[in-house]
């Protein structure tokens, strides 16, 4: 699997995410910006990510180190100016 793969997956499971991932074959690294993580706690954003991803993390991913947030907290990471 690679990472554009991984991308799709995420995307095509949460609904107007913004999804960039790095790695290959079976380590991963995905930063996910979605609205749909306001008002729910880390463990369930991750959970969201986990759910799109559905039998891959049976088998063609082994790890994903996650990063997620709303936009409103993606707008705070961006350096000023």
């Amino acid at each position: 699997m690679q990472a554009d793969d991984v991308k799709t997956l995420i995307e095509s499971g949460i609904s107007g995410a913004q999804v960039q991932v790095q790695g290959d074959g079976d380590h991963f690294e995905a930063t996910v910006i979605s609205s749909a993580f306001e008002g729910k706690s880390m463990v369930q954003q991750h959970q969201l990510v986990y759910g799109s991803l559905g039998d891959a993390l049976q088998g063609a991913v082994h790890a994903i180190a996650l990063r997620t947030f709303t936009p409103e907290q993606w707008k705070k990471q961006l350096p000023v100016g």
